[in-house]
């Protein structure tokens, strides 16, 4: 296995548009991440992270984020939904205790049905098969709370994996499929950098940096890698890309501000990404 390592996190629609516009500029200033060994999608960065590994061309894919978002299902993480998550995590603190606690509000809360989901992640899915190159996708076992890693070798078809990887509880169904009801990855960390621990260079691209809990925070996971000697470069959204992205992460409506402003972000991050990509 090589040494270089993509790591894309968790954040919605909007952070997919802000991941594929990131993605577009560096490689339009001469950084082009997604010639990664190993490729880590968490949430949205599981969508990016497949269309990367797929071998879909970025420019492509950011081109479809500034067209209207049809065949998207407009939501929003609620009040009430949020209050369910803070009583979920109320009780033993042990990690796999919270995330089956939250698998349980997923598992009761009304969605749309599972079909018409996994509809929408096909729909965003050019390729629909798993690549030969290394990709991980982060789910959670809704029922046990186990943290799943699901890769060509798992036995789970990839649009299921994505979705399972996309399926923020209380809003999206949680995804049957090898005997298991999936559920966002996001809950145990929004990145999982830790996945990426065997290279030595990372780069990772974080539209949110903090978890449910203090050591699945981005800088915890980061400062992890480098105290072990890997080269790790985070990006998140900067003032103007959180402008763009705007309070609802879960808006189709936001997708094209986000990509844009992920795509100007870029320019400024190029030099850092550039000291450990091209080394």
């Amino acid at each position: 296995m090589g040494d270089t390592a993509l790591v894309l996190g968790g954040g919605g629609i909007t952070g997919i548009a802000w991941e594929l516009g990131m993605l577009a500029g560096l490689a339009e200033h001469g950084v082009d991440l997604t010639t990664a060994d190993l490729v880590v999608g968490t949430s949205a960065g599981s969508v990016v992270g497949a269309q990367i590994a797929t071998g879909v061309d970025v420019e492509e894919r950011y081109a479809a984020q500034l067209v209207d978002p049809t065949g998207e299902i407009a939501a929003r993480l609620g009040r009430a939904t949020l209050a369910r998550f803070a009583l979920a995590v109320v009780g033993p603190r042990d990690p796999q205790q919270v995330r089956a606690r939250i698998g349980g509000v997923a598992l009761r809360s009304r969605t749309v049905p599972e079909a018409e989901r996994i509809a929408v992640i096909a729909n965003r899915l050019p390729v629909h098969e798993w690549p030969e190159r290394a990709l991980r996708v982060t789910a959670v076992d809704a029922r046990t709370g186990e943290f799943l890693v699901l890769d060509k070798d798992f036995g789970v078809p990839l649009v299921h994996a994505v979705a399972a990887s996309c399926a923020v509880p209380g809003v999206w169904p949680p995804v049957t499929a090898g005997g298991r009801r999936m559920i966002d990855g996001g809950v145990r960390s929004p990145v999982n950098l830790d996945l990426a621990a065997d290279h030595g260079r990372v780069a990772v691209l974080a539209p949110q940096a903090r978890g449910l809990s203090a050591g699945g925070g981005v800088a915890r996971q980061a400062a992890a890698l480098r105290a072990a000697g890997a080269r790790v470069v985070v990006a998140s959204p900067d003032q103007a890309a959180t402008r763009a992205i705007g309070r609802n992460v879960l808006d189709p409506a936001r997708r094209a501000a986000a990509a844009r402003a992920g795509r100007a972000q870029a320019a400024a991050a190029v030099a850092e990404f550039d000291r450990i990509w091209r080394s």
